[in-house]
């Protein structure tokens, strides 16, 4: 949200490392710079504020995207250096993820999102992707409200009708 723009700071910055080979590599890399795991995905240097949430696979936090998060139309490009590649997901991808865990910081998160990208944000497909996403998770039941939530949401805001 903050390299997109939405969102002026953040306390940790999540990545997905697709690759198990290149999550193996980055977290050794981290350890030799002195970063300890602080949490399951979590990486941080003692006395530092800032921590790198670091996920393996198509998974961010609990949620698994139906699709490689490096394939065509599914992340926009922020920085590329010789041997690392920094991309954004995909807003319908961050969107879900963000709605899957529910807390009011990630409601609160996905609006903003919503609100500062509505002109290119298709709000029935939206709701589609994260209905078809909930499929594949075992809390099901307990994920169905949240779209409803945020689609009402967003009508308070008259973002959508």
């Amino acid at each position: 949200m903050t390299l997109l723009g939405v969102k002026e700071s953040t306390k940790d910055v999540d990545f997905m490392v697709p690759d198990l080979k290149e999550h193996t590599y980055l977290t050794g890399i981290l350890k030799d710079l002195e970063y300890e795991r602080v949490t399951q995905a979590g990486w941080q240097r003692p006395g530092e504020m800032f921590q790198f949430d670091l996920f393996c696979g198509n998974c961010i936090h609990t949620t698994e995207l139906l699709e490689s998060p490096l394939g065509e139309g599914r992340h926009a490009l922020l920085k590329g250096y010789s041997r690392l590649y920094i991309g954004i997901l995909n807003d319908y991808d961050l969107i879900v993820s963000k709605l899957m865990r529910g807390s009011g910081v990630d409601f609160a998160d996905c609006l903003m999102l919503a609100e500062a990208h509505i002109g290119t944000l298709d709000i029935d497909r939206l709701v589609k992707h994260y209905n078809e996403m909930i499929l594949y998770d075992v809390a099901e039941e307990r994920l169905k409200p949240n779209i409803s939530y945020f689609v009402e949401l967003l009508r308070e805001k008259k973002l959508y009708e």
